[in-house]
């Protein structure tokens, strides 16, 4: 699916802060934990808690987010509509990537179990 140029760049210069609330309010109102939340985030982009708050504190883009990440090689497993898009036929790396969070996010905050949500993870 092919997305605009300027959606493209509006993810893109989103910072990861101005989200992350979101994030946490989202899974946290539905039963679920912020420790559960960075164990997601930790999953996709190998970020542990320290980094994932330099980062927030940095006021990072997702531009700049995704790009310092190591992507899990799972990640290709995301699969499924969110904002609209079906994630497997969005042709921008980006924002294939921040879909791929936010699908994490909203699988999280719907009860789905851990081992499902993170694609069978390695021990």
């Amino acid at each position: 699916m092919t997305t605009t140029p300027e959606h493209d760049e509006k993810i893109a210069k989103l910072t990861f802060a101005s989200v992350y609330p979101h994030y946490i309010k989202k899974v946290e109102s539905k039963g679920r934990t912020k420790a559960e939340l960075h164990q997601v985030i930790e999953w996709l982009t190998s970020y542990d808690n320290k980094k994932l708050q330099e980062l927030i504190k940095e006021k990072v883009t997702f531009e700049t987010f995704f790009k310092k990440a190591k992507i899990n090689p799972n990640a290709q497993l995301i699969t499924g509509v969110i904002c609209g898009y079906r994630i497997e036929e969005i042709e921008t790396s980006l924002t294939k990537q921040v879909r791929y969070l936010d699908k994490l996010v909203d699988e999280l905050a719907k009860g789905r179990k851990m081992e499902k949500v993170l694609r069978n993870p390695l021990p």
